[in-house]
């Protein structure tokens, strides 16, 4: 074990399940083998505790560095933040300018609120919503955090988050008089969106969802959403947590064509640092008076100076369309590795936040040996792919010769468990929307 895994077992004493996020602990990955640990990452370059080198073609901090680790335009207007005090009495005039960039970018919004995490963005979102309308009930499509009013549609039993998108997410601790205030939908079906919606109409707050995830939608399918919702006084709330600021310098609704009543962003509008924005419709937006959400880090300073700054990269350098031809290119890269080998597989995601999965009777063996080999070969990979702003064609091209390599391996060999070094991983979240 090097000192990364080292650190991780000991780690697991004292932490519990070993980390913060469910998403980046090593099981995940590659169990007992994973490096677990970084010391520095610049661009897509990662370095472990023993100083080896990784390029990551997976994540990319969990989709939150779409500029690249330490982005040197982002981390210098930090930097100059921090030298002038992060935290002070005061206000930071910085949220007053990321709201003016934020509702610049979406014309259809009035007024901003800030939290530092997208579950927690996700929860005053809610609130908001629930304060605005006076009614209780949620209908959700997408992954919205941890926060009790999301994991309550697993209350008493009934799994509803399994079912629906993601898998063994248990509901101790959360209030179980919260049973029956969120409701599932699924992606593109119009038909049980309907049902779920007329059966609950009256009690309805909003509808949450993400607008756009595994699947592009289907012709008129939001667009239903958007005059039920309208129709009904609904709240219509976009998750845009993930697909913000990835097919655009902004929500991912405005390349639908279709504007929420609230959205919530993170990850990428700030490329690494906590912030997380609110924006919305004034008559919904001004319901955040009414109820109290009031936090002193919300105030904090450089995820604000971060923001702005990742905005402005965004906005000179057409880095969504980099974003997009980088997916595009690893998906290629895929395709051909497998047609090249005979092996099966199935791509889906939109192009910057792409992934595959293998048509195989283990597919998690194949995943398990796809990235233990691959981490021989110096790459953090997955079967995934967040695409980042410092992944060059170049550089794609020589991950798809080691792809190549490694799917050549796979097509010869006939027990692949018994190729593993360590354990089988954990199969994590699920995400079927």
């Amino acid at each position: 074990m090097g000192k990364g895994q080292e650190l991780y077992k000991y780690a697991k004493t004292i932490i519990p399940g070993g980390t913060q996020l469910l998403s980046k602990r090593p099981e995940q990955f590659l169990p007992n083998l994973w490096p677990a640990y970084y010391s520095r990452a610049k661009g897509c370059d990662v370095w472990d505790l023993d100083n080896n080198h990784y390029i990551d073609f997976s994540y990319m901090g969990i989709g939150a560095c779409s500029l690249g680790y330490a982005c040197d335009a982002v981390d210098s207007a930090v930097k100059k933040v921090i030298d002038n005090g992060s935290m002070c009495t005061l206000n930071a005039a910085e949220e007053v300018f990321l709201a003016e960039k934020l509702l610049g970018l979406h014309p259809w919004a009035e007024m901003v609120r800030y939290a530092k995490a997208g579950g927690e963005g996700m929860a005053l979102a809610v609130r908001i919503a629930r304060a605005a309308t006076g009614r209780d009930k949620v209908m959700i499509c997408g992954y919205h955090g941890w926060h009790d009013w999301y994991l309550s549609a697993n209350i008493a039993g009934s799994d509803s988050l399994s079912a629906h998108l993601l898998a063994g997410l248990d509901p101790a601790g959360v209030p179980k008089g919260l049973h029956g205030t969120v409701l599932p939908f699924h992606y593109n079906n119009i038909e049980e969106f309907d049902s779920v919606f007329d059966q609950n109409i009256d009690d309805l707050a909003a509808v949450v969802m993400e607008p756009v995830r595994n699947d592009m939608p289907v012709e008129g399918y939001l667009e239903h959403i958007r005059e039920r919702t309208a129709s009904s006084g609904v709240v219509l709330l976009f998750d845009e947590i993930t697909a913000g600021f990835r097919l655009n310098c902004g929500g991912s609704h405005m390349a639908l064509g279709i504007d929420p009543d609230l959205a919530v962003f993170a990850k990428s509008m700030s490329n690494g640092y906590p912030v997380s924005a609110i924006i919305g419709i004034e008559d919904i937006m001004k319901a955040a008076q009414d109820t109290f959400m009031s936090s002193t880090f919300w105030t904090e300073r450089t995820g604000f100076a971060a923001a702005m700054a990742t905005i402005d990269f965004f906005q000179k350098n057409d880095v969504e369309n980099h974003l997009i031809a980088a997916g595009e290119h690893v998906v290629d890269v895929w395709k051909v590795a497998a047609k090249n080998h005979g092996l099966e597989i199935h791509t889906g995601g939109i192009a910057p936040l792409s992934h595959f999965s293998f048509a195989h009777d283990e597919p998690l063996v194949c995943k398990t040996f796809f990235t233990q080999e691959m981490l021989q070969r110096g790459y953090l990979a997955t079967t995934a792919f967040y695409a980042s702003f410092t992944h060059t064609a170049d550089m794609i091209d020589r991950y798809g010769e080691a792809v190549d390599e490694v799917f050549g391996i796979m097509a010869k060999e006939p027990n692949l468990v018994s190729c593993l070094e360590g354990p089988v991983c954990q199969s994590g979240f699920q995400r079927l929307n």
